[in-house]
């Protein structure tokens, strides 16, 4: 049994405190708004986010950060990824370095571009990579909090240190595996966000499940080929957290970047469908940042780009399929050409 602190109480840091909550351990859940945690603690339920799903008896609302801070052995971060810094750094006054940072957040920040784990790195006073752990996989909240089967890979630069979380974590319906790519892990839960999107414009448009599996086949490629240049590993991305969090993104009715690509491709402007889904969109943020990162290092991302182009006005949802259908022959893989060579 651990003491374990859960930063954000929207949909996702409820699942994981009640998928928690199943091994009893000392759980304390704090969000920003104090009203809606006085009425999850009297209904014993997130009505808001996570209705339906009754909280167990050992989480904790708490009203301070301080309060649920104390005694913490681990604390989870489950603020939207652009929040991070500022929770992490909000935070700090009551941080000590034996505690495991575990982020559940999946983006890139917008403007500096960097990963989560790196803005550990800058905010943490002292050194990240003993203390941070990426959690990430196919797993939406709605789910996790009903106890359905679900599997998480959790990374760190210490293996010993993503095995604590992945005991922390892991029960007879959470199965959590264990890497050390944590820009892999990072990278995968953020960039499938961008190809959700595009699937759900697709779906939109009233396209069919042959040009899904195409978006999310060549989505998965270009993936893997920003996330190769910017360190991670190949073959994290052939994993939950990349083709398994693709997939259920880009399919599931619960994915909120696949419902906001479908209003968009039904016709309504990028704002109004982000307000008509009411919860954070991170696909529309990190695809911003994708974009850049893939100019910067010189990377093709096709899907990428005309998703970029459609949420900045700049083309049609129509026009965006169009011109990627209508792109130059090429090989599928890039090294059958060398190899023919």
């Amino acid at each position: 049994m651990s003491v374990i602190a859960v930063i954000g109480a929207g949909s996702w840091g409820t699942g994981l405190g009640v998928s928690l909550g199943a091994k009893e351990h000392d759980l304390r859940l704090w969000g920003i708004h104090e009203d809606e945690l006085r009425d999850m603690g009297e209904r014993r339920e997130n009505i808001r986010y996570l209705p339906g799903v009754p909280l167990p008896p050992s989480l904790r609302l708490s009203l301070s950060r301080e309060e649920a801070l104390e005694g913490a052995e681990i604390v989870v971060f489950a603020a939207p990824s652009q929040q991070f810094r500022s929770a992490l750094t909000e935070a700090l006054p009551y941080l000590r370095p034996s505690m495991t940072i575990v982020n559940a957040a999946k983006g890139i920040e917008q403007g500096t571009l960097m990963r989560q784990s790196e803005i550990a790195a800058e905010t943490l006073p002292w050194e990240s990579g003993g203390c941070y752990v990426v959690l990430s996989g196919p797993s939406h909240a709605e789910e996790v909090g009903r106890a359905l089967p679900t599997t998480l890979v959790a990374a760190a630069a210490d293996r010993a240190l993503a095995e604590t979380v992945q005991e922390a974590f892991m029960s007879d319906r959470l199965r959590v595996y264990t890497s050390t790519d944590v820009s892999g892990v990072e990278l995968g839960g953020a960039l499938k966000n961008i190809i959700a999107l595009g699937a759900g414009i697709s779906d939109g448009l009233g396209f069919g499940d042959n040009t899904k599996a195409a978006m999310m086949t060549r989505g998965l490629a270009e993936m893997s080929r920003l996330g190769v240049a910017l360190g991670a590993r190949e073959d994290t991305f052939y994993g939950l957290a990349g083709i398994g969090d693709l997939i259920v993104t880009c399919t599931s009715m619960h994915s909120r970047n696949r419902r906001c690509g479908m209003l968009i491709g039904e016709g309504m402007k990028p704002a109004q469908a982000m307000e008509r889904i009411g919860m954070t969109v991170e696909g529309v943020y990190t695809t911003e940042a994708a974009y850049a990162l893939a100019q910067k290092n010189g990377v093709s991302m096709p899907i990428t780009e005309h998703t970029y182009a459609v949420l900045r006005g700049g083309m049609s949802p129509r026009d965006a399929v169009e011109s990627l259908m209508s792109r130059s022959k090429k090989h599928e893989r890039a090294e059958e050409i060398v190899y023919r060579a």
